[in-house]
C-alpha cells in the first residue's frame, strides 16, 4: 500500500498536497466538459461495479479542481462536491498507483478531516489516480468504507480498480476528443461563414430535400431581409419559373441555373443569376445543395443597350439594300441595255437581304439560327414542303451568323442559274438538296432533276457567278466544291468546314 509523502498546502496548511495548480491544469480540466459528464450512464455503471468489486458502500469518480472536488458519478453519497481542503482524492491523484488508507483515524493526514470526524465517517479509502494523456492529474476513482480495513484491498480488487480507472479515462478521453472535434468543426464553419460573407454575392445552402437552412450576410445587405426561405424577395412574375426550375433540379439532381429579378433593400428589382450544385456522398446520394445569386442587372442593361444599337444598325442596313436596289432600277431605266446585268445584281442583293433578315438581332419569328431555317428562307420563292421546287433533306445544325452571307450567295447563284438554264427553267424540274454530317465537315449535294440537257460548252463557263460561288466556298467557308454536268441535270457537291459553318458551342 503506497502512502504519498505529506506536502504542505500553499499558505502553510497541511490539509492538502500542492499540485502545481495553474492555468494549464485548469484548462485541461475544462477541456473535458465536466458539466455534461455528471451522472453520465457509463460512469455511473463504473462506480456501481467498483463498489461491488471492492465490497464498499461508497464509490466515487472525483475531479479535483482548484477550490473543490466535484463528483461526476457516485454511489452511497448525496453530496455532489466538497471543499478541496478535505479531499482524499487530491492525494490519490498524485500517487501513481492505487492509494490506500487502512484507517483514516490513525493517519495524521486525515485524522482531523471533517469527512472522518463527521459524515460520511470515512475509515477505509482506496483511490485509483485519474491522469490525462498529457500527464496532468485530474482526480481519482475511489471506494470508501465506514469500517477500517487493516489488510486493505485484495490483489484482484486493486487490479480491478486500476482497470476501471482506465475505463474512466477512456470515457473522459472520448468526451474530450468529441469536444475538440466539435470545436474544430465550429471553427471551420465560422471560417466558411466568414468566407461566404466576404464574397459579393448571395450564398445559401439547403438540405437534400431542398429546405433552405443558411443564407450569408450579403442577403441581408442586399435585400434587408435575413432570410428568403419562400422567395419573399423574388419578383412576383419570376417566382413561379424559379420554383419550377428548383423543383426540377431536386427531382433530377441536375445543377440549378436561372435568371430572375430580386427586390433590393431600396425597392428596386435587380436581375440576378442564381446557380446551385448538389453535394453527394460516396454512394452518389445528394446530401446538400450549395448555391449563389449574383447581381447581373448592369450586364442586362448593357446587353439591352447593345441589342437596341444592333437593331438600329440592322434597320439601317436593310434600308441600304433597298436604296441600292432602287438606284439600280433608276439607272436601268436610262440604260435598258444593262437590264439583264442589273437584274442579276439585284438578285444577289436580295439574297444578301434575306440572309441579313435571317440573322438580324431581335428577330424571333420563323426558324432562327439554323442551317435549315436559312435554306428554307432562301428557297421560299420556289415553294415549300413536298411541293416545293427545291426539296431540302438531311442534317441541320445551328449556324454561325458570319456564315449566312456566303451561304446565301452560293445557293442564290445555284438557284438563279437553275432558273435560267437548269431544272427550275422547266415546269417539271426540281432540285433535291441533301445535307449530310461529315464530322468535321458538312456535305451538300445539289441534284437537279428534270431539266434540259446542258450546253456542249458548259464546262468552259467561268462567269462572274461561278467565281462568286468559288470565292464564297473556298475562301469564306473553308471548303471545296465540284460540278458534274449530266444529261438529266447538274450535280454540285460542296464540302465546307463544320467549325466555320456552325455556331459557337454546337
Amino acid at each position: 500500500m503506497k502512502t504519498p509523502e505529506l506536502v504542505p498546502w500553499p499558505g502553510g496548511s497541511s490539509q492538502s498536497p500542492a499540485t502545481g495548480e495553474g492555468e494549464s491544469r485548469t484548462q485541461v480540466l475544462a477541456s473535458y466538459g465536466l458539466d455534461e459528464l455528471e451522472d453520465d450512464p457509463e460512469l455511473e455503471r463504473i462506480v456501481r461495479f467498483a463498489a461491488r468489486l471492492c465490497e464498499t458502500p461508497i464509490a466515487i469518480i472525483s475531479m479535483v479542481e482548484k477550490e473543490r472536488q466535484r463528483f461526476l458519478a457516485l454511489k452511497g453519497l448525496k453530496e455532489r462536491e466538497t471543499p478541496r481542503s478535505v479531499s482524499f482524492c487530491a492525494y490519490a491523484m498524485l500517487a501513481g498507483e492505487v492509494m490506500e488508507v487502512a484507517d483514516a483515524t490513525q493517519d495524521p493526514r486525515f485524522a482531523d478531516n471533517a469527512l472522518v470526524t463527521g459524515d460520511p465517517s470515512i475509515r477505509f479509502y482506496a483511490g485509483q489516480p485519474l491522469v490525462s494523456d498529457d500527464g496532468v492529474p485530474l482526480g481519482s476513482l475511489c471506494v470508501i468504507d465506514t469500517a477500517p480495513r487493516p489488510h486493505g484491498l485484495t490483489a484482484l480488487q486493486r487490479e480491478g480498480l486500476e482497470v476501471l480507472g482506465l475505463a474512466v479515462m477512456r470515457r473522459l478521453g472520448s468526451r474530450r476528443a468529441d469536444l475538440e472535434a466539435r470545436a474544430e468543426l465550429e471553427q471551420s464553419e465560422a471560417q466558411l461563414r466568414a468566407l461566404a460573407d466576404s464574397i459579393p454575392a448571395i450564398a445559401w445552402s439547403a438540405d437534400e430535400n431542398g429546405k433552405f437552412d443558411y443564407f450569408n450576410k450579403h442577403l441581408l445587405d442586399f435585400t434587408g431581409r435575413e432570410e428568403n426561405y419562400h422567395g419573399e424577395a423574388f419578383h412576383p412574375e419570376d417566382l413561379k419559373a424559379a420554383s419550377v426550375a428548383w423543383q426540377e433540379s431536386l427531382r433530377t439532381g441536375e445543377p440549378y441555373e436561372i435568371e430572375h429579378r430580386m427586390c433590393r433593400h431600396d425597392g428596386e428589382y435587380r436581375w440576378m443569376i442564381a446557380r446551385a450544385v448538389p453535394l453527394r456522398d460516396q454512394q452518389g446520394k445528394i446530401i446538400r445543395w450549395f448555391g449563389t445569386a449574383v447581381d447581373i442587372h448592369d450586364l442586362h442593361a448593357m446587353a439591352d443597350a447593345r441589342d437596341l444599337l444592333a437593331r438600329e444598325l440592322s434597320h439601317r442596313i436593310k434600308n441600304i439594300f433597298a436604296v441600292v436596289c432602287g438606284l439600280i432600277t433608276l439607272s436601268v431605266r436610262k440604260h435598258p441595255e444593262h437590264a439583264e446585268f442589273a437584274e442579276g445584281l439585284m438578285g444577289r442583293i436580295r439574297a444578301l437581304g434575306r440572309a441579313h433578315e435571317f440573322v438580324r438581332p431581335g428577330d424571333t419569328e420563323g426558324p432562327r439560327d439554323t442551317l435549315g431555317g436559312l435554306l428554307q428562307q432562301l428557297f421560299a420563292p420556289y415553294g415549300s414542303g413536298d411541293y416545293g421546287r427545291v426539296r431540302i433533306d438531311g442534317y441541320d445544325l445551328p449556324i454561325n451568323p458570319r456564315a449566312a452571307t456566303p451561304l446565301a450567295l452560293v445557293f442564290h447563284e445555284l438557284a438563279t442559274n437553275s432558273a435560267k438554264y437548269g431544272a427550275l427553267s422547266t415546269d417539271a424540274g426540281h432540285i433535291d438538296l441533301d445535307v449530310r454530317d461529315g464530322g468535321d465537315t458538312v456535305f451538300f449535294c445539289w441534284n437537279e432533276v428534270g431539266g434540259p440537257p446542258p450546253p456542249k460548252d458548259i464546262d468552259q463557263a467561268t462567269g462572274f457567278g461561278t467565281r462568286l460561288v468559288d470565292t464564297s466556298i473556298t475562301g469564306q467557308l473553308g471548303g471545296q466544291w465540284e460540278r458534274k454536268w449530266r444529261e438529266d441535270g447538274l450535280l454540285v457537291e460542296i464540302e465546307v468546314s463544320r467549325k466555320v459553318l456552325a455556331a459557337s458551342g454546337s
